[in-house]
């Protein structure tokens, strides 16, 4: 891993590949109890720990999910009474925002000089996931109920698995081929599309789109002043403050990061856009494959537009392109 650099220059390199540099939030100044801000349940409280692992690794405070069950089991106001608070000053304490980031080496990758060689773990607090978990599960129902979705976005909801995804692609080639169409699909990456996510874009999307102010204020708290400490062989431990943008590491993010690229879901005739997270394909039909070429080149121009509108971009390296 890097192993021409010594244990430093390593830890700023991983850093920087993962963690670009990017503007950091406005200060929010003094914390204010939002009016209104829906208080937690315990209802909700007890149905987050129960989505997740009993024994997964935690963070640096070594605190597993059992402990937060048996004392929610045993007094469920102590968590309630804790966690509510934060929602409603819209408010992510820095102790729950210190995360541990374990590297490993990418399987099948030759080369072990460049960090893209590399992948991370990122080991976050229980008592933090429980809050994000309830988050989570509000936003998801918000987004789903006023529509901030488009019906072909797919993942990291109910039902809109991976596996779905390849069913419904699966589907619309197989719909298409009937009629003895050729069908041709090209596959885009947002380029580095979790850590491109502009904060105040993000903020302001999420404010127009109609999610509760209380919410977007408490989302504007969790990704901004983190900090990570990297751990690979010949660590130094250094906790450094980190701009998470919208990683995938973290349960919420990924949701908000597709209520933000659902305007790449435009209308396009005689086109089927369906997107599986940070991935998206075009798939289109006629009696050529050159027919097909010309159609996608146009419908890749008006989503190209829309992309540059919220800031994002393909990645040229990872583009695809399927005939059948």
């Amino acid at each position: 891993m890097l192993k021409a650099l010594d244990p430093v220059s390593i830890n700023k390199t991983l850093l920087e590949h993962f963690f670009p540099p990017t503007e950091p939030p406005h200060s929010r100044g003094r914390l204010s109890c939002h009016p209104s801000a829906d208080p937690l349940t315990k209802e909700e409280i007890t149905h987050a720990p129960c989505k997740s692992s009993a024994s997964p690794a935690p963070s640096s405070d070594g605190v597993p999910y059992s402990v937060w069950k048996n004392v929610n089991n045993l007094n469920p106001e102590i968590l309630l009474h804790h966690l509510s608070p934060l929602v409603s000053f819209r408010y992510h304490p820095p102790s729950f925002k210190k995360a541990n980031g374990v590297i490993l080496d990418k399987f099948g990758k030759v080369s072990k000089d460049s960090p893209s060689s590399c992948g991370i773990i990122i080991l976050l607090k229980t008592i933090s996931k429980i809050l994000e978990q309830v988050m989570t599960v509000r936003l998801s129902g918000f987004a789903c109920s006023r529509g901030l979705l488009h019906p072909n976005q797919c993942g990291f909801l109910p039902g809109l698995s991976a596996f779905d995804t390849c069913l419904s692609r699966t589907h619309d080639v197989q719909t298409l081929q009937r009629p003895k169409l050729r069908v041709s699909t090209v596959f885009l990456d947002i380029k580095a599309g979790f850590n491109n996510v502009d904060a105040h874009c993000l903020r302001a999307s999420l404010l127009t789109k109609g999610i509760p102010s209380y919410m977007v204020g408490w989302i504007s708290s969790f990704v901004s002043e983190r900090t990570c400490t990297l751990v690979f062989q010949g660590s130094p431990n250094l906790p450094v403050p980190v701009l998470v943008g919208t990683p995938p590491r973290f349960r919420i993010l990924p949701l908000i990061f597709r209520i933000y690229v659902a305007p790449l879901h435009t209308t396009v005739p005689r086109a089927v856009v369906l997107s599986y997270v940070d991935d998206l394909s075009l798939t289109v039909a006629s009696n050529s494959d050159r027919g097909n070429i010309r159609h996608l080149q146009r419908v890749f121009t008006i989503v190209s537009t829309k992309s540059k509108e919220i800031g994002v971009a393909f990645s040229v390296a990872k583009t695809e392109l399927i005939h059948r």
